[in-house]
């Protein structure tokens, strides 16, 4: 496979996973409100056996659309930070950070039923942030501010400031972020490089940069360039001067 074809097998994912997996809480809701609305019950129920089933289900399920909504810009962001900064282990730090993050909130959770994907928007927020820190990537840390910033200074809702919202959760998410930002710690944050941005790079032997003349304008046909055989010792002319005497 060649470079470009890499290079757009790693773009097409960056986008494409995070879409998916929005898209499929918008679906969930859509069932929900269309034909199952029990499974709004599917929540994580703390200090009940029955309610650990609701540590994989309830990222999926929200009680209105103004919940879904709230969640889904942030998850989309992020995830999309995470597929492009740590594709290796994005996957793992998503599947881990639903079952830890819900663990956390059955442990430490009110009795009540604790839906959406609020949680892993605290772990992505979380791990971005401190693994931006740790790995000194300042970029990753400005997004996260950032997402912090136009979502209602969200840190706060990790602690009981407001009835009706799972605070538990949010505090879970965070907790686990770190978690894992610690675990992954040594992981770097290095998305795909370009073909000029490797370190054998030779603009010489870049096709493209031919079409470009030294003051950097654009040459549409380039003539071929005829490269001359070397003279050898054998087929190098030679030249002979014949010497006629004068006999008058």
């Amino acid at each position: 496979m060649s470079n470009n074809q890499q290079q757009f097998k790693y773009s097409t994912g960056v986008i494409a996973y995070p879409v998916f997996f929005v898209l499929s809480i918008w679906i969930v809701f859509w069932l929900q409100v269309r034909f199952f609305p029990s499974i709004k019950k599917w929540g994580v129920y703390p200090q009940k056996i029955e309610g650990l089933s609701g540590i994989l289900t309830s990222p999926f399920i929200h009680a209105d659309i103004e919940h879904l909504y709230h969640n889904s810009i942030p998850l989309f962001v992020l995830s999309v930070a995470l597929f492009y900064f740590y594709r290796k282990i994005s996957w793992k730090v998503l599947f881990f950070g639903i079952l830890l993050s819900g663990l956390f909130t059955w442990v430490i959770g009110r009795p009540a039923n604790h839906i959406g994907a609020s949680g892993l928007v605290y772990v992505l927020v979380s791990f971005i942030f401190f693994k931006g820190i740790f790995a000194k990537h300042f970029r990753l840390v400005a997004l996260s501010l950032i997402i912090i910033f136009l979502y209602g200074s969200m840190i706060w809702y990790a602690f009981p400031v407001k009835e009706g919202i799972s605070w538990e959760g949010h505090l879970g998410g965070l907790i686990s972020g770190f978690i894992f930002a610690l675990i992954f710690r040594k992981t770097i944050a290095k998305p795909e490089r370009y073909v000029w941005q490797q370190p054998d790079y030779n603009e010489d032997d870049d096709p493209f940069l031919k079409h470009f003349d030294d003051n950097g304008n654009f040459i549409e046909n380039i003539e071929p360039e005829i490269e001359e055989e070397p003279i050898s010792e054998e087929n190098k002319p030679s030249i002979n001067y014949t010497f006629k005497e004068n006999k008058d």
